[in-house]
């Protein structure tokens, strides 16, 4: 296998660095974490009832959320 010869400033080695795990090279580090999947990539993994599913749980979540901070903002506004 051929080599190539890479130029990093000290940030971007640290960085490297910081992402190594224990017997691992820094060519393995790059291919890790190049090889990360976007949100794109991975759609349709999810069946659509699955997806529903979760969809529901989001939902549900941010109206929990929505409530929280209802609450917390009347109860501000009650001791003012």
């Amino acid at each position: 296998m051929s080599t190539k010869t890479i130029s990093l400033d000290e940030e971007a080695y640290e960085r490297l660095k910081s992402h190594k795990r224990e017997g691992e090279s820094f060519s393995d580090v790059v291919k890790r974490i190049a090889g990360e999947r976007s949100w794109t990539e991975v759609a349709g993994i999810l069946s659509e009832d699955e997806a529903d599913e979760l969809e529901s749980l989001v939902e549900e979540g941010r109206s929990r959320s929505r409530d929280r901070r209802e609450r917390l903002d009347a109860d501000v506004r009650s001791d003012e």
